[in-house]
């Protein structure tokens, strides 16, 4: 980098079009954005996507399972996120999981099978789920979901126009209030003005240059300090590969100090919604996927060790990967964490070690989380609201969190359930003539409620389904763990909370 700089002259903009509702990134956070406030009643929504289809990580970044939707026999991530997976089970062979009927289930020879795919039932050593049980973790299809997701934009294409190509670069301020987006595209650089924007660019993109206070992940040494390339591997049999390492854990053990060495990265093959295709994930440490060099040496780096990992696992573990042969290569980058919202709250580990209860909660979500055995957490409307800009909401894996908690939170059911939560208060605060911080929360629940969203202490929720909150009663909202006792005994002893979290990630990875 020079010390040089370049003085940008001034030039006017053409205004392209002028909307209710600007959503800033078509992932799995704006995406749901749009597809909640349409379905809330907004009738000017624009969409605005970088790339030419929707999903970003999910079905561009290849992140194809979708962890923990249950706790216990309940399932607490449903509504949009749900629903891609309602739709896509009518579609032969794109979609793998344990069926709603099925989570909570304790049966031996039920869980089994199951056990061959990361997640699907519940984690041992966290003090959790005993006898284990099956757990909704969904496998998926990613070109099927892509085609899905744009299904359900079509279903709306009264209300949400859709503008693919198109990356949102500057917020257009006024008065602290945000009033637009400047954009660019192949036609150029324009602008679109708005009442409420939704930057839902994962980056915090928007908010940062809003001047909202934000922090970065830089320095922390967690899983959401990393990037990632995923690519997949066709030809194998996943049944075999499980079988081989259930019964050669010592095998399994050098298999995955010698994927290490012969990447130079964490990297480990995991199963898909098919037996004979695999995709193989990555963690390339003290990476910021908001920063261009780190963008590039992941996916060069990533993909120049393609062939020679292939190879080697073709020779380490032959019953499964003899044919083996490379399937296709995620068209984008796999991104984690960069910047974090310093929002009008900021979530942290006494979230989900005293389940703190929010008057203001948007989504119920069981994550996975060490403190209360993957128990549900309430993530607040302040969560993705910003100090100092108004009428500017941000949802997704950029949201108010902690170094540490934003490792639970920035997963794909959280982008869904808070994307979903923006677009529906978007369209509140347009049909009240409000403003984003100053919406009425409470319509804001009612009408998630209403879209298949459990909350809570909500009236309607709870006159429907009172056994959402006799479970997590029932469970002691999972703070049996040895982590949150110690947590209660640092509180009591009017200590701060200090948990040890940090993990090593060039070291091996533990399955």
């Amino acid at each position: 980098m020079t010390n040089k700089t370049y003085l940008e002259p001034a030039a006017e903009l053409p205004v392209q079009e002028e909307c209710d509702i600007l959503v800033v990134g078509g992932g799995a956070a704006g995406h749901s954005a749009a597809i909640a406030a349409a379905r809330a009643g907004a009738k000017n929504i624009i969409l605005l996507e970088r790339y030419g289809y929707m999903g970003g990580d999910v079905t561009g970044g290849y992140v194809i399972m979708v962890p923990n939707l249950s706790w216990y026999d309940k399932s607490f991530v449903r509504g949009l996120q749900e629903e891609w997976f309602t739709r896509l089970s009518k579609i032969p062979g794109a979609v793998t999981a344990p069926g709603l009927d099925q989570v909570g289930c304790t049966d031996p020879a039920l869980l089994h099978p199951w056990r061959a795919f990361h997640d699907c039932v519940s984690r041992d050593g966290y003090g959790g789920c005993k006898p284990s049980c099956l757990v909704r973790s969904v496998y998926f299809e990613p070109n099927q979901l892509k085609i899905e997701m744009d299904k359900m934009l079509l279903e709306h294409k009264d209300a949400i126009r859709v503008m693919c190509h198109s990356m949102g670069v500057r917020p257009i301020l006024e008065g602290g209030r945000v009033k637009g987006v400047v954009y660019e595209s192949k036609e150029g650089r324009k602008a679109i003005l708005a009442k409420i924007v939704i930057d839902a660019t994962g980056d915090g993109d928007l908010y940062s240059r809003a001047g909202a206070p934000c922090q970065s992940m830089a320095d922390q040494v967690t899983r959401a300090n990393t990037t990632a390339l995923v690519w997949r591997i066709g030809g194998i049999n996943w049944d075999l590969f499980y079988q081989w390492r259930s019964t050669h854990p010592d095998e399994m053990a050098a298999l995955r100090l010698g994927l290490t060495r012969v990447a130079g990265f964490r990297c480990l093959p995991m199963p898909s919604n098919q037996n004979d295709i695999c995709w193989v994930n990555s963690w390339h440490a003290n990476r910021d996927c908001s920063q261009v060099k780190d963008q590039t040496e992941t996916e060069m780096n990533t993909r120049s060790t393609m062939r020679d990992v292939l190879d080697y696992l073709r020779q380490a573990v032959p019953v499964a990967f003899r044919n083996a042969y490379l399937y296709d290569i995620a068209p984008q980058l796999g991104t984690r964490i960069s910047r974090r919202l310093v929002g009008e709250y900021v979530m942290s580990t006494a979230d989900f070690a005293y389940a703190i209860q929010h008057d203001d909660v948007i989504a119920w979500h069981s994550t996975i989380c060490q403190v209360n055995d993957c128990g549900p957490v309430e993530i607040p409307y302040r969560a993705i609201l910003p100090q100092g800009v108004e009428n500017l909401l941000c949802p997704g894996r950029h949201l108010s969190a902690d170094g540490i908690a934003i490792d639970w939170l920035d997963l794909i059911p959280q982008c869904v359930g808070t994307g979903q939560a923006a677009g529906v208060a978007a369209a509140v605060a347009v049909a009240d003539g409000s403003t984003a911080h100053g919406v009425d929360i409470r319509k804001v629940q009612d009408i998630l409620v209403d879209q298949d969203v459990p909350l809570p202490r909500n009236a309607k929720f709870e006159a429907k389904d009172p056994s959402y909150r006799e479970c997590v009663q029932a469970h002691q909202y999972g703070l049996y763990t040895d982590k949150a006792k110690l947590a209660r005994e640092q509180r009591e002893k009017g200590q701060r909370l200090d948990l040890d979290f940090q993990e090593k990630f060039n070291e091996p990875p533990k399955h």
